[in-house]
Formats: C-alpha cells, structure tokens, sequence
C-alpha cells in the first residue's frame, strides 16, 4: 500500500516516514514531490494540494486532510468526487481545540487584553471588580465533535453553556437550540459566542452584523471556526460601537492575515495564527493509519465528508 503526503513540505517527509514505520510498517510512504507512479496511490494525505493534483491518482481508495477542515480539499473543481474524503479529528485535536476555547473564555471573562496593553504601556491599572466564570452565558455554535468537546469543557469549569446548530443536536446537561428557527432564543442568552461550525456555503459571513445585532450589548465572541464565518467590517463596527466589547480570532480569510489588516491593531481584539488545535505529525500519522486499517476492513468511519450536509 503506498501512500503519498503533501503537508509540512519537503522537509518534513522523513519525519512522516519515521512514524509510519514506527505506526504502519506496511504502508509506502512518498513525498508529493518525489518521482512516484501515480497508478500505484492508494491513499493520500493532504494539506491545500494543487488543483488537479488528486485526479492524478486513477486508484486513490481515500483523501486525509491533515487538518480538520476540508475545504481546501473541496476547493479543486477537478477533485476525483468517488473518493471520500476524512477530515483529521483526533483525541488531541479535541483536547487542543476545547483547552483553546476555554484559554480565550477566561481571557475574556477576566478581560486580559486591557492588562496585556497596559503592560506594553508600563501603565498600572487596577480593575474594580471581576468576572467568574458563572456569570458568562457561553453559546456555542456547531455542537460536532469539536464543538461538543469544547462545551462540555467550558461546564466543567463553570460557565452555563447551551448550543446551537443547524440540525437537532442534545448535549447532555445543557440546552440545545437548532435551525433559523432556534437561533434569536440562541443568540438572547449569549454573552460569550463560540463559533466552531463548518465551513458550507450556508455559513459563509454567518458571524456578520446580523448575529452580533441580536447578542446582549457588550457581547463578546471567539471564532475558532473558519475565516469564511466571519465578516470583519461588520466585527470592527460592532466592536467600535460598543455592540460586542471583545473578540479573540484564531481563523482568517484570507491566511496569513494580511499586514495591514485592522484586526492586528484594534483594542478589543486578540489574534492567534490559527494555532487552536495542530496535532503533532505521530498522531496525524497515527489517526491517518488507523483509518486506512479501518477503510480495509470495511468499517465505517469517522468525520468523512457528505456532500449532502456540505461538511
């Protein structure tokens, strides 16, 4: 079984190598780069290949991303649409991306970002009263296996929690609200917005002035989702009239987020590089190996792609 890797470069190919021997000794491991039959491809894992690149490979079995979105995938008009496609959700990309929610939702609730700036101005300033975790109703948006991890993480700690998602979706000890129809109720009782649904065409610019519009003033918002969720002028205003008071972004449209982007410089927001949740390679090559055992066996398996639900 050969399987061809594109993600981390060039440089970064025997390191794949050395945890598949150690993980799958029977899987052929090829660079993307290195001279290999395209008709010998069983499996290929991934990050933003070419377009056109994958049609190459007349007998791929099964596209991996090598991270947990797969839009840079569905991106290729010329992607062979037989293959499916499984997204890289593992244990760890779980515990990072719910450890990353709740890292920004105390950031908020204790607002860090007034004492970060007023370190950079050698400036001491005293705060008056302080924010627990009890008194910030979290709303989370997108209750898969990231979202629900992070809600139930975000509980334990303190904060009340509900959620919302497109389908009907129960967590259990918290209150879930679904559809357009559920939404206003949703957004009502939200103080912290969690945004972590994916990327479709039905959620593209979701995180736009028509939601902030409905969330208590002074709300504030964590979008660790996409960067096609978001619409940051629509951000900027609402944050400049006083409609949302934070906001910690980890997710850009486009990445990098440009130099001149307002958002590196605005006081009520903190950037991240899209760092929320990166499973090292040994257990992207771990999950990557057990899905291909899986797949030969005929299992089921996890995160893949539907083309009906556009995630």
């Amino acid at each position: 079984m050969r399987l061809i890797i594109k993600s981390g470069g060039a440089g970064a190919i025997e390191d794949w190598r050395r945890h598949f021997r150690a993980l799958a000794p029977e899987l052929e491991v090829v660079g993307w780069h290195e001279p290999h039959d395209p008709a010998g491809i069983d499996y290929a894992l991934v990050w933003e290949p070419e377009p056109g690149a994958l049609a190459r490979f007349p007998n791929l079995k099964l596209i991996i991303s090598a991270g947990a979105g797969v839009d840079h995938i569905l991106a290729d008009p010329r992607r062979p649409r037989h293959v499916p496609i499984a997204r890289m959700v593992t244990d760890r990309t779980r515990t990072e991306m719910a450890e990353y929610v709740l890292m920004a939702a105390l950031m908020l609730t204790r607002d860090m970002k007034r004492a970060i700036d007023a370190q950079a101005r050698r400036h001491w300033e005293t705060v008056d009263t302080m924010r627990v975790a009890a008194d910030v109703r979290v709303g989370v948006m997108g209750l898969g296996h990231l979202g629900a991890a992070c809600a139930q993480l975000l509980a334990r700690v303190g904060f009340p929690v509900h959620g919302w998602s497109r389908g009907a979706s129960r967590l259990p000890g918290m209150q879930s609200y679904a559809g357009p129809q559920g939404l206003d109720a949703f957004l009502a009782r939200t103080d912290l917005l969690v945004c972590l649904l994916p990327a479709t065409e039905a959620t593209r610019g979701i995180l736009g002035a028509s939601v902030f519009d409905r969330l208590p003033r002074g709300a504030m918002l964590v979008n660790a989702g996409r960067g096609s969720h978001l619409v940051p002028q629509d951000l900027l205003r609402a944050l400049d009239s006083g409609r949302l008071s934070q906001a910690v972004l980890d997710v850009f449209e486009p990445e990098p987020l440009p130099p001149d982007s307002p958002l590196w410089s605005h006081p009520g927001v903190i950037v991240t590089p899209h760092c929320a949740a990166i499973p090292d390679r040994r257990e992207r090559a771990r999950h990557t190996a057990w899905l291909i055992a899986a797949q030969a066996r005929g299992e089921p398996l996890p995160n893949v792609y539907d083309p009906a639900r556009g995630y």
